[in-house]
């Protein structure tokens, strides 16, 4: 289910967000925080959704991952269409202030594709046994910023 704000919602419109959490974060030019969404007991990443303070505030007042689409311009709860609810366990920011990381349990599949997470399709290099390391040997391990 989507729903917007009882002002019409959006980014960089006003929100409940508690202050001393508003104040510190670093949104994009959009008013936008990528969250991530990451498995709470096993640690597989899941997805990358955005959030603005409204969403934040939602995910952090009732338990469930609510972010911002931004192609249909509106608030969506995971999982009220889909059944594939994400039931928040924790919340934090990054070090910078600019990222969140949303660590849930998933019902079902996180991504839209109906897959388990958004990361398991087109996986692009597996270094040890699974894959031949090749995509790290093209890139250059002496490329800058190969160790960072």
């Amino acid at each position: 289910m989507t729903s917007s704000s009882p002002t019409g919602g959006g980014p960089g419109r006003p929100s409940p967000l508690a202050p001393e959490i508003a104040d510190r974060l670093k949104r994009s030019a959009d008013g936008l925080l990528p969250a991530i969404a990451q498995q709470y007991d096993t640690g597989e990443v899941l997805m990358l959704g955005w959030m603005d303070d409204e969403a934040l505030h939602r995910t952090l007042t009732t338990g469930r991952c609510t972010y911002w689409s931004r192609s249909r311009r509106e608030y969506w709860v995971k999982g009220d269409t889909s059944g594939h609810v994400q039931w928040v366990k924790s919340v934090a920011l990054d070090c910078d202030a600019d990222t969140v990381l949303v660590k849930v349990d998933q019902v079902g599949a996180a991504c839209h594709t109906g897959t388990r997470t958004c990361f398991d399709t087109d996986v692009l290099f597996v270094e040890g046994p699974e894959g031949s390391g090749a995509a790290e040997d093209a890139a250059g391990a002496d490329a800058p910023g190969a160790d960072q």
